[in-house]
């Protein structure tokens, strides 16, 4: 899932999509531990989605929304 498909989501759907992405992780590790995964990049694609749905929450509870850090000189 991309950012920007993220990003466009209420609070209340990204927190459903982070709930959802988590029971797959678990699946995920559970078919692996028994040998039935059969793409084993499935579960690091999986962690980076909710990674990215915790930034995007992140960043709306910290108010910078994909703004550049601005250095001080």
């Amino acid at each position: 899932m991309k950012a920007e498909e993220l990003r466009q989501m209420s609070d209340e759907q990204l927190d459903l999509t982070l709930k959802e992405m988590i029971k797959n992780v678990f699946h995920l590790r559970f078919q692996s531990a028994t040998d039935r995964l059969e793409t084993p990049s499935e579960i690091q694609k999986a962690k980076r989605d909710v990674a990215r749905i915790h930034t995007i929450m992140r960043e709306r509870k910290m108010g910078t929304r994909g703004q550049k850090p601005t250095t001080a000189a």
